[in-house]
């Protein structure tokens, strides 16, 4: 899994509340297991006209967040079914961090074990960086997990708090096989000493 330390990207504002699961990633994308490729269907059935050609009212089919990495979202993002490949179609498109009031615990967790950052700010913090993100490709924020900061062109950071064992996953890079793996010694100790004490097992 990709690490996360610092991200400085433009930041795409999507002021809409209550994105599902199925509206990040429609169910007709779900027949593969793969984690390529799913970018495709990112937004799918919001981000295109009737006809299937893209909408250009919506944010991530404008000119300026072409190169979006920073997804700026209304409340309870990632709300609805525990798809995985939501974070996966993200982190195709590019999105390595999600900011919102709130977030489904589901896709929270699952964000944490693919290489995407969710942060939560309050009301006003997410206000303050929707207006960085209308500016377009000016909309550029850094993202600091060590430090646990966002700052915008104001100047003016902004801190969040965060679980410290997902913290260092994602710093680290470790999604949940990673971390076992780091316990390898003591893994093989304890089975060694099973085989010793129950042999018949």
């Amino acid at each position: 899994m990709q690490a996360f330390t610092t991200l400085t990207a433009v930041a795409a504002p999507l002021r809409m509340n209550n994105v599902d699961t199925d509206m990040i990633i429609p169910k007709d994308y779900l027949k593969t297991i793969k984690r390529t490729g799913l970018g495709r269907g990112l937004f799918a059935e919001v981000s295109r006209k009737a006809d299937g050609t893209p909408d250009p009212n919506f944010p991530l089919n404008q000119p300026a967040y072409q190169k979006a990495e920073i997804l700026v979202a209304g409340d309870n993002f990632g709300c609805g079914s525990s798809r995985e490949h939501a974070p996966w179609a993200l982190l195709d498109r590019g999105i390595r961090c999600v900011i919102s009031t709130s977030f489904a615990d589901i896709f929270y967790q699952n964000c944490f074990k693919n290489g995407v950052l969710p942060v939560k700010v309050t009301p006003e913090e997410l206000e303050r960086l929707m207006n960085h993100a209308d500016r377009g490709a000016n909309a550029t924020l850094t993202v600091d997990l060590p430090n646990q900061t966002i700052d915008g062109p104001d100047g003016d950071p902004i801190h969040f708090d965060i679980d410290a064992g997902l913290k260092h996953c994602l710093v680290n890079g470790l999604d949940e096989i990673a971390l076992t793996l780091q316990k390898g010694v003591a893994v093989e100790q304890h089975e060694r000493h099973l085989a010793e004490a129950r042999p018949w097992v």
